[in-house]
């Protein structure tokens, strides 16, 4: 089997249904917290963009790629209620084992609690926190297929008490650069929770998704959509805190029934980038399945929506991420990413052409005026 068949069929294995269990039982939700300022404004998760990004390699590790090597990337997420989370992460790649390597630690800062005992009386003070080691690889099998892999392993600490847990994420993806088109398929956190808190079986938010981008050849844009959850068709659940509605004539509860069409739109995250050249780019998401969830009746304000920016300042990229998750509550996210090669002095005679070439102009005598 040729190569090319053979990532053919693992991208189609990737995106066949799996049999799970969700629920909103899952633990270590940690781990669907956008990596980063440009995944938060895309709408929280995009996985089909082979650029030169080292923080889309981290949500994603198919897309990694020898462009991110000697890459170095930060981000820093104030979160709600004084929750603080950070990323730091590395990319190189080795030419001898055609293959890129990422490495990340993620933190997650619940600040600091009160210890009280059963009648009040306080005893001193106490931190929590959860992070989050990760390796990724990624290998290209020919000129359109890479396929990647990470490895997570998670902790989460509450004063005396530890919780583990081991994960896995699997990636392909399809780009044909002079099509504009690039096609990824993930499975997110494929593992298992090796110690608890409590008793009780508990699970990883498992993910299968499949993400879709164009761009455009003669326009500054590029679209974008990813599926989410399609291990599971039905993502509406009974809110508790919702007072049920009873029909006045058949005292019967009132079900809502949610359509064919309002189901499908629940897996369904767009986006869209706005190209300005190298230096500047602009980005909006649209999460449907968060402005379901989250939105207040009689003033859903703008929940659902994220977008940003990004810019590079003389050698370093930075994005800035804004999403509004509830009415109450908004998320900001910075991130910067520098490559050390591009601090890197280079010899005389190994400029790059376009520079080379503006140099020379530069240096030039004036020409003689005519006449």
């Amino acid at each position: 089997m040729k190569r090319s068949q053979a990532a053919s069929f693992a991208l189609l294995f990737l995106v066949m249904p799996v049999r799970a269990q969700l629920g909103g039982q899952a633990v270590f939700r940690v781990l669907d917290i956008p990596s980063s300022a440009r995944i938060s404004a895309l709408g929280g998760t995009h996985i089909a963009v082979m650029d030169d990004d080292l923080n889309m390699g981290i949500f994603n590790p198919s897309v990694l790629n020898p462009t991110m090597g000697r890459q170095v990337a930060f981000s820093y997420l104030p979160y709600f209620e004084g929750i603080k989370m950070g990323f730091g992460s590395y990319a190189h790649h080795f030419d001898s084992l055609r293959t890129t390597f990422s490495g990340t630690v993620q933190f997650v800062d619940y600040g600091t609690f009160q210890r009280t005992e059963a009648d009040g009386s306080e005893t001193g003070t106490f931190h929590g926190g959860e992070y989050v080691v990760q390796l990724g690889a990624a290998r290209a099998l020919d000129s359109l297929f890479t396929v990647g892999a990470n490895v997570k392993f998670i902790t989460s600490q509450l004063e005396a008490y530890t919780a583990t847990g081991w994960a896995a994420d699997l990636g392909a993806t399809f780009h044909k650069r002079s099509m504009g088109l690039t096609v990824s398929a993930l499975l997110r956190n494929i593992g298992f929770v090796s110690s608890r808190y409590t008793d009780r079986k508990e699970k990883l938010p498992f993910d299968v998704q499949l993400g879709v981008s164009y761009r455009f050849r003669h326009a500054p844009f590029r679209l974008g959509v990813t599926f989410v959850n399609l291990q599971r068709w039905d993502l509406t659940y009974d809110d508790p805190v919702q007072q049920q509605q009873i029909d006045p004539t058949t005292g019967e509860p009132i079900v809502e029934e949610v359509s064919f069409f309002e189901n499908a739109v629940l897996h369904v995250v767009p986006n869209v980038e706005v190209l300005l050249g190298r230096y500047f780019n602009l980005r909006a998401g649209y999460d449907f399945q968060r402005r379901r969830e989250l939105k207040v009746d009689g003033k859903p304000g703008i929940s659902g929506l994220s977008f940003g920016l990004g810019v590079r300042v003389s050698k370093v990229h930075l994005s800035y991420g804004f999403a509004q998750y509830h009415l109450a509550g908004i998320s900001n996210t910075i991130t910067l990413a520098a490559r050390f090669n591009d601090f890197k002095k280079r010899p005389p005679g190994q400029e790059p052409e376009r520079r080379r070439k503006r140099k020379e102009k530069d240096q030039a005598p004036a020409a003689a005026p005519e006449g």
